[in-house]
């Protein structure tokens, strides 16, 4: 699975490894303005796993040099984060191209060199306005690509995908063993505390709301 450090991502975690499964997280370092941070999130989270002794392996790629020629906000080459609701037009700022196919990919060459069967990505109803590779005819597309690219060996498994933030939050903390929300990271700007203002910060906290909890993570504005 793809292993990000965000809520969604942790959440996928959280719930593959209490249904039983052995997860191979898969890490990509591709120039994201966040992705210090996301690594530090993804350790943090893998660390608590562990813990636990849940068995969860960690897959790192680097692909800066690859989407450095990519145009998107998202990247350390592109322009500044939007702010505002995560559903705004100017959230399309933040689409990097092809992202989820290429991460996508790569992780069932792995799983095929592995051994695995699934391959699970995070993907939610919440990125279906912004994002074409979240959206439901990707997924169907992306299975039966991979399907057919393996020989039939790998599936592809997306079990929020019809979940919008809130109710996967409430996922997370139904689980018998909570996902620890504190060590995620959601913030796509690149500073050290979440800003609280981005559209994906903007979604997280309004799912807290909704839950009626407080996000545990710290924001620059509290300070």
């Amino acid at each position: 699975m793809g292993l990000s450090g965000g809520m969604d991502s942790a959440t996928l975690l959280g719930f593959m490894l209490n249904e039983g499964a052995e997860v191979h997280c898969c890490h990509f370092q591709y120039g994201s303005k966040h992705n210090e941070y996301e690594k530090m999130a993804m350790l943090g989270l893998l660390a608590f796993y562990r813990y636990y002794q849940f068995p969860v392996y960690l897959h790192e790629f680097h692909l800066a040099e690859v989407f450095s020629k990519f145009n998107s906000n998202l990247l350390q080459s592109g322009g500044p984060i939007p702010e505002g609701h995560y559903k705004e037009e100017s959230m399309k700022l933040t689409v990097v191209p092809g992202r989820n196919l290429i991460f996508s990919s790569i992780m069932a060459g792995l799983a095929e060199s592995i051994g695995a069967t699934v391959i699970a990505l995070g993907v939610h109803s919440g990125d279906h306005a912004i994002y074409p590779d979240c959206r439901p005819e990707f997924i169907r597309s992306l299975n039966n690509t991979i399907f057919h690219s393996t020989d039939g060996k790998i599936m592809v498994n997306t079990p929020l995908l019809y979940e919008d933030k809130t109710t996967i939050l409430k996922i997370g903390y139904n689980l018998k063993l909570p996902v620890p929300y504190h060590l995620t990271r959601t913030c796509y700007k690149d500073q050290e505390l979440s800003c609280g203002k981005c559209g994906s910060c903007v979604e997280r906290l309004e799912a807290f709301e909704n839950i009626g909890k407080q996000d545990p993570i710290e924001y620059e504005n509290e300070r």
